[in-house]
């Protein structure tokens, strides 16, 4: 059971609102998040992109646009290698329309996520090297590959590597790294995902060519925005600006490929939000590089002729609803081995899935993380070895205890929240025991907090109410949803619907005897109708929107937990 708390934070809402021109209770929801200072809640409701910092701030600019520069010139041959994720995709596009404008002589490979795994690896510099490569340009990968930027340098090759990854201990020597997570990197934001990266050094590129800073954004941004959203960054400072600089572009763009997908999707344009990217445009992008490989994406997205991206678009939106169907098959599978073994006592969770398609184990992670609240990695057989990833919880720094046990893996890498390893099948069980011999999670820890921004009665629930929390949109991590509490709500009917049966759709009265249409989404809804039939009324947790279909729009709560 998750722990509720409220936030109290004090502050004169009154006088912040006049200021900025927003209610009282705007001025709470953004003091909740602690934004504070007329600089900081100036930023977070106007800010664009005339408050994104210089990319030359960041370490290796300058010295990488000399560079491609001077390869532009030569007419050398250079080759872009990006990641087979929706950051990888994105960026690997941003540097091919970015370099192409330059005048550069420039192709890409983005690695088979199954044959070839994650990052720079030998066979790809193999690849470059027979077709004649000069310079390989890395994007959101390469940080974590020493050994293969020396052995391309040993070919006497040219490596410019850009990422956004933690460093590990083994910086590779490439003629130039590109990485706001540098130690020494002066760039004052950090959390830029790699498609991020990649649109600051072609923003440098281009003014260092005369191209006015604007062309770079009304090009390029919505690309950056789109991974940023998709990778799961912060959306906090620079990314915020970006992505919500990016969401406008993207409901106003005539580009082939992004069109397509919308239209495929069946999207209103107009209403197009994050929530969109993350979680129906994003992973059509990414099932390609899951269940095919992810060159099909990046095609889309270089795609000229409005049918061929029509056509494109179609074969990842079904891609996408295979991926969705095997999801749901891997979760299962999961969940019946946690309730079936002594894994449900363990505080971090290894869980041994040797059928399950690799490509689907972070996602498979993030929904047992979702269900049981404690780090969760999925592994999978795959041709050489046994693969995984993980998703953690904001307590447990995954890659940091990783690193503890660094011996035990073929590869890893990540983040805090998020990592991907290789391990040999020997070790699979010594790698469960080792993470929770030396966990240091507490019971605490493993209680999920839902900070409550406050309490609302459903009489005070508007749609000029969701039109105000507008105004905190985009939504996502580092910058949630506002969260409202209400007390005894009786739940007046309900019904489940849903192809998996994992959708209830209700209606709810509150103390103030004002009646609400509330939709609630919980892959386990036995245990939901059974907490129905027991209890008369329940607090509950909430989100207020609108919910459109068919051309009529309906206020509805999307119902977030209950008690």
């Amino acid at each position: 059971m998750a722990k509720w708390v409220e936030i109290r934070k004090g502050a004169d809402f009154q006088e912040i609102g006049v200021r900025f021109g927003i209610t009282p209770f705007t001025a709470r929801l953004i003091r909740n998040k602690d934004i504070v200072g007329e600089e900081q809640i100036e930023q977070y409701l106007h800010g664009d992109c005339r408050d994104l910092h210089p990319a030359t701030l960041m370490k290796g600019v300058t010295e990488a646009v000399a560079l491609l520069r001077e390869k532009i010139e030569k007419k050398a041959s250079i080759r872009i290698i990006g990641d087979y994720d929706i950051d990888g995709v994105c960026a690997t596009y941003i540097f091919l329309k970015g370099l192409k404008r330059a005048g550069a002589n420039v192709d890409t490979d983005i690695p088979d996520r199954i044959k070839d795994g994650y990052g720079l690896n030998q066979e790809l510099i193999q690849r470059a090297y027979e077709a004649g490569v000069d310079t390989i340009v890395t994007c959101d990968n390469g940080i974590a590959a020493p050994k293969e930027v020396d052995y391309a340098k040993s070919l006497g090759m040219t490596v410019i590597v850009t990422d956004h990854h933690e460093l590990q201990e083994v910086v590779p020597k490439a003629d130039v790294v590109v990485n706001p997570r540098q130690p020494d990197c002066p760039y004052p934001y950090k959390k830029l995902c790699g498609a991020a990266v990649a649109l600051k050094l072609v923003q440098a590129l281009w003014e260092s060519l005369g191209y006015p800073q604007e062309l770079t954004y009304q090009e390029l941004l919505m690309f950056a925005a789109f991974a940023t959203v998709g990778d799961v960054m912060d959306l906090t400072g620079e990314n915020r600006i970006l992505v919500r600089e990016g969401l406008k572009l993207l409901r106003e763009t005539a580009h082939p490929g992004m069109s397509a997908l919308i239209e495929v999707n069946e999207l209103n344009r107009e209403r197009l939000s994050a929530y969109h990217i993350g979680f129906v445009l994003g992973p059509c992008i990414n099932a390609s590089g899951r269940l095919h490989t992810a060159k099909r994406a990046l095609e889309l997205l270089d795609t000229q002729e409005k049918e061929l991206a029509l056509t494109r678009a179609k074969e990842l939106k079904a891609m996408n609803d295979e991926r969705k169907a095997l999801t749901e098959k891997g979760v299962e599978a999961a969940v019946a081995q946690m309730e079936s073994s002594p894994l449900k006592e363990d505080r971090v969770l290894v869980i041994y899935l040797p059928d399950c398609h690799e490509s689907l184990a972070g996602i498979i992670a993030g929904r047992i993380r979702e269900r049981y609240y404690r780090p969760v990695f999925v592994l999978t057989d795959a041709e050489e070895a046994v693969k995984g990833s993980g998703r953690s919880i904001e307590a447990y720094s995954m890659f940091e205890e990783m690193s503890k046990c660094k011996e035990l893996f073929i590869k890893y890498g990540g983040h805090p929240m998020a990592a991907g390893l290789s391990i040999s099948k020997e070790r699979v069980e010594e790698f469960r025991r080792r993470l929770n011999e030396d966990c240091r999670l507490t019971k605490e820890d493993l209680t999920e907090v839902i900070h409550i921004d406050m309490a609302l009665p459903f009489s005070c629930v508007s749609e000029t109410l969701v039109e105000e929390l507008e105004l905190l949109e985009p939504f996502g991590k580092g910058n949630t949803k506002p969260v409202f509490a209400v007390r005894n709500v009786r739940i007046l009917e309900s019904r489940v619907l849903g192809k998996h049966q994992n959708v209830l759709r209700m209606k709810l009265m509150d103390e103030s005897r004002t009646i609400l249409e509330g939709i609630y989404f919980n892959s386990c809804m036995q245990d939901v109708l059974l907490d129905l039939q027991r209890k008369p009324t329940m607090h509950m947790l909430y989100y207020p929107e609108i919910n459109e279909y068919r051309g009529q729009r309906n206020l509805q709560l999307r119902i977030l937990n209950y008690c």
